[in-house]
């Protein structure tokens, strides 16, 4: 199978294809506006330690000084200490076999892995904030959490630096392995593989990704991940607080971390100027990559010349046609996404279970190209339709979990129940291209629906009766409604019209307003 991944860098937008066999595959944006500092790491100063609430603010050179609480400052007294710390620490390590985090950090970005507060990643720390820090001192620190309102952002002096396949934690004397693998086999292999590759007292969350991979691309992470420890390392040696000393991975060196390996033919860039940065990025990292990346050159924009464009507006919509003639409708809600699977006009050529089943299997990859390209994550209800004989649903099922293998996304599947559905989850890492494109229609609120040109005129007619008991001296009503309402109320309704002018004994005036909500209208005695 042939992968490429195709890049549209813009000034205000950056978009990442990747494609297999031609067809787009999976998407990242990622959009300037909306960039954050999670996982920034800068060189701080302590502006003031209080001992009152064990924290202390930090200066990073942002608008507003950063937090500091104790649980998450470092003991090592400076970062200039690290390496002889580390050196000295490894020679006291005795338990490395403790389970890693359930849920670990997202690969688009930096997240804390659950329970990071816990004593038995970090050791004990029975040292008060004035203990550790002191006015003036200057620290490095990473960002956890972004500033809200009149609050300034969330440190820690902890830094993690998370790769494809393990986070790597400089500071921290330990080895996890994800809950999520289970196979103890597996769970063996990765840490002696981790250990072999391991720096002196360094720590490493070993990630679910990891799960079956060879041992180069495994290594390949690892050697990443020091290399960037030690530019920021020796950065930090060099430079004066405040100061950034290194910023969260863009979404073309993520991708480049996380997807361009050796499994993909060549990654193309539209822009020069991105280009040039991620072959910057790559000789210092993956320079055996450097001759798979290539400048796009062409007139045509990059994601209409390689059939991206059509494949997004595609994937925005509720109906997907499969190429028999069937269709699949997506319906994605907050608690879960379900997916109907029909006929539509393919009748088959045989018997009613040939053409159903054929149906059936040409939706399953169809479906998991939508999982993956729209990025739906959580509860995942598939109603296939229904089949008779068994080993139709088996075939059905086996061939649903053959294509959720190619999926990076953890997934567990159920067996076809009674009534033909697949229940399914599919990891979340993050918001579905539906939730990064769109937003909730203004008009029907998220509903997907809008009344009736007929229910609004009945309801602007039961509106005449109540303005009336309020304006019983008025003779005259002027009502503004929607022009598909008021063509409504001139023609099919006119009688009904009619009928509550001689009832109440008034006059309405009808006036098609196109700036109205379809919903909308307005009753003003006149």
């Amino acid at each position: 199978m042939s992968s490429e991944i195709i890049v549209n860098a813009e000034s205000f937008e950056t978009r990442v294809a990747l494609l297999e066999n031609g067809v787009a595959a999976e998407l990242y944006t990622e959009r300037e506006s909306e960039q954050g500092i999670v996982g920034n790491i800068y060189k701080g100063r302590v502006t003031k330690v209080l001992p009152g609430m064990q924290a202390a603010f930090i200066d990073i050179g942002l608008e507003k000084a950063g937090f500091l609480s104790v649980n998450d400052v470092d003991t090592i007294e400076s970062i200039e200490n690290y390496r002889k710390f580390a050196a000295e620490e490894l020679e006291e390590d005795t338990d490395l076999d403790f389970d890693g985090p359930a849920d670990e950090d997202d690969a688009n970005g930096f997240s804390r892995p659950n329970g990071w507060g816990q004593r038995h990643w970090r050791g004990e720390n029975n040292k008060s904030i004035e203990e550790l820090l002191k006015d003036g001192q200057e620290v490095l620190v990473q960002v956890s959490k972004e500033p809200l309102g009149t609050k300034g952002s969330r440190l820690t002096s902890y830094i993690t630096l998370p790769g494809r396949y393990v986070v790597y934690m400089p500071t921290i004397n330990q080895i996890g392995i994800s809950r999520r693998i289970d196979d103890e086999n597996e769970r063996r292999r990765l840490k002696k593989l981790v250990e072999k590759n391991r720096q002196p007292g360094a720590g490493y969350i070993v990630r679910t990704a990891s799960e079956g991979m060879n041992v180069d691309d495994i290594e390949t992470n690892m050697t990443f991940l020091h290399a960037l420890w030690d530019d920021i390392f020796e950065k930090n040696n060099t430079t004066s607080a405040p100061e950034l000393i290194h910023a969260n991975l863009s979404l073309i060196q993520r991708v480049v971390r996380d997807l361009f390996g050796s499994d993909v033919d060549r990654m193309v860039i539209d822009s020069k100027k991105a280009y040039e940065r991620c072959r910057e990025f790559l000789n210092t990292y993956y320079p055996h990559l450097v001759p798979k990346l290539e400048h796009y050159q062409g007139d045509e924009p990059i994601f209409d010349y390689y059939g991206v464009e059509l494949e997004i507006e595609r994937a925005l919509g509720q109906c997907v046609w499969l190429k028999s003639g069937g269709y699949i409708v997506i319906d994605q809600t907050e608690a879960l996404t379900t997916i109907d699977v029909n006929t539509g006009r393919f009748v088959g050529k045989r018997n009613p279970e040939e053409t159903i089943t054929q149906t059936n299997l040409e939706a399953v990859r169809e479906i998991v190209a939508q999982l993956r390209l729209r990025d739906l994550g959580g509860i995942v209800i598939v109603d296939y339709i229904d089949m008779e004989r068994e080993e139709n649903r088996n075939k059905l099922i086996n061939a649903f979990k053959e294509e959720l293998a190619k999926d990076r996304s953890r997934t567990k599947i159920s067996k076809i129940s009674d009534l033909g559905l697949v229940e399914m989850t599919r990891k979340r890492v993050r918001e579905s291209l539906e939730h990064v494109l769109t937003d909730t229609c203004p008009y029907c609120e998220g509903r997907g629906r809008v009344k009736s040109p007929s229910t609004v005129s009945y309801e602007t007619l039961r509106e005449v009766r109540r303005v009336r008991v309020h304006s019983k001296d008025s003779r005259k009503f002027l009502i503004n409604v929607h022009p598909d309402v008021a063509d409504r109320l001139l023609e099919e309704e006119r009688h009904h019209v009619e009928e509550l002018e001689n009832y109440l004994n008034l006059q309405l005036v009808i006036k098609a307003d196109p700036e109205l909500h379809i919903e909308g209208f307005e009753v003003i005695a006149i």
